[in-house]
């Protein structure tokens, strides 16, 4: 049993390594090869766990087998543009300047009423409102809308807005964020003199921010009854 136990453990931290080497891609957006590496590796991993009488190698080595795959398919996915296009496959247009591309839509088995679900996901709920929607390699459909349709942004107005940058989270559930500080060119006197105005200290905060403008969004740990 417990041997099991740490078997379960050892599979289950390969597993995750193995995922972290292979990238950040969210599950909509991995590649065909992607998804079926992944689901290899995950089943790889459980016949160990369940059976006991396996040797342990029986599945780390195929693990170990699948992710020097990934990374020689990725490797000649970023050489050579004819590779991905047979390995990933191309996007197709199911909208083409407004107008429905039937042959498309049979050629990749897509329902009217799936283009429509999948542009209600994008809070597009008129069909007619639609330029251009591209089905991606990942499976996820991008959507352009016509021009009359979009939203509005500054440079349709002739406005320049100032530049914002982004916020940094300074404190976090009491634990000062040091790398952030470092960024930022500050430290942790600074920061406790920041806080004085919200009477409160670094360690009593929940949540610390600061953005590009140099606003503070500060928080306090709610207290505890004792």
């Amino acid at each position: 049993m417990l041997l099991t136990f740490f078997r379960t453990i050892i599979l289950y931290i390969l597993v995750l390594i193995v995922m972290r080497f292979m990238g950040k891609r969210e599950i909509g957006q991995l590649q065909p090869f992607e998804l079926a590496i992944s689901i290899m590796i995950a089943d790889l991993a459980t016949i160990p766990m369940a059976e006991p009488g396996i040797p342990i190698t029986s599945g780390i080595i195929p693990i170990l087998g699948l992710l020097v795959m990934h990374l020689t398919i990725s490797l000649i996915n970023l050489k050579s543009i004819r590779a991905r296009e047979i390995i990933c496959g191309k996007p197709s247009i199911l909208i083409y300047r407004g107008k429905i591309q039937e042959d498309k839509l049979k050629k990749e088995r897509f329902t009217i009423n799936e283009l429509e679900e999948r542009l209600r996901d994008q809070n597009i709920f008129n069909i007619g409102d639609v330029e251009y929607a591209i089905l991606e390699t990942s499976g996820q459909v991008t959507v352009i809308q016509k021009p009359n349709k979009r939203t509005t942004t500054p440079e349709d107005f002739g406005i320049m807005p100032e530049y914002e940058g982004i916020a940094y989270d300074l404190v976090v559930d009491g634990k000062i964020m040091k790398e952030n500080l470092k960024k930022l060119g500050k430290n942790n006197t600074w920061l406790a003199n920041q806080l004085k105005p919200y009477k409160l200290k670094p360690e009593e905060a929940l949540i610390v921010t600061i953005d590009g403008k140099g606003n503070f969004f500060c928080q306090a740990k709610q207290k505890r009854d004792n």
